[in-house]
């Protein structure tokens, strides 16, 4: 019992040291959140493993539901995805567990003017839309080559070159016209706020329906044992 209290402890510790970053990304985000809000919501994307009410890439078809908020430019959330990515793929696979990602654009600020979180979130739904089965693999190859905070961030080209290695082509207009950037803008404002928190922070987890606090978040390997 102390083993596994010190893990989770441990893990605790790397969300507090990020806790600075994501407050000053939640100001400075909620400026470009307003601005695209102000020219509507935009383009929803219309899939059948898309909920263009919530924001939802859903993955699987378990009973359970584990639904994760994330920033392609948040370096918390390429942490989170490296301790918990593949779990998180056997919770799906086993048929436990739908994943529900929400692809949501605070960091913004972070890419020189590029816009890259919203570039990539964009992107993450053209692929969504354009087959369902390669939502999650872009998603884990987009973390895997995942820019650093304050830079650039991938070029459209680049993103369209992930695309392809997960066996998504033709969606080259939907990402380079940004297809759904509004609609990424507006349904980022629609997303939770943790438990405590003072405002919308990556990566934002809900079990079931009920979000959670990062504290809560069991050491890798436990995953399961938020669902009781």
């Amino acid at each position: 019992m102390m083993a596994a209290a010190a893990r989770k402890v441990n893990w605790f510790a790397v969300w507090v040291s990020a806790a600075v970053v994501v407050a000053i990304v939640a100001v400075g985000g909620l400026v470009v959140v307003l601005n695209n809000a102000a020219t509507g919501p935009g383009e929803a994307p219309q899939a059948a493993n898309v909920n263009a009410e919530t924001g939802a890439i859903s993955v699987g078809d378990g009973e359970n539901t584990l639904a994760t908020y994330i920033d392609f430019m948040c370096p918390v959330c390429g942490d989170f995805e490296a301790a918990y990515g593949p779990e998180i793929d056997g919770l799906v696979e086993d048929g436990s567990t739908t994943l529900e990602i929400h692809p949501i654009s605070i960091l913004d600020r972070a890419s020189q003017g590029t816009e890259f979180s919203t570039r990539a979130a964009n992107a993450m739904y053209c692929v969504a839309v354009a087959d369902e089965d390669a939502a999650l693999p872009f998603l884990q190859a987009m973390f895997a080559s995942q820019p650093a905070e304050a830079t650039a961030g991938l070029t459209d080209e680049e993103i369209l070159a992930i695309a392809a290695s997960v066996g998504v082509d033709g969606v080259d207009a939907c990402v380079t016209d940004q297809t759904y950037s509004r609609y990424v803008g507006s349904i980022t404002q629609e997303t939770p706020v943790q438990p405590g928190a003072a405002g919308i922070a990556t990566p934002t987890l809900a079990v079931n329906g009920e979000v959670i606090s990062n504290s809560e978040i069991p050491a890798p390997g436990q995953l399961a044992t938020l669902f009781g």
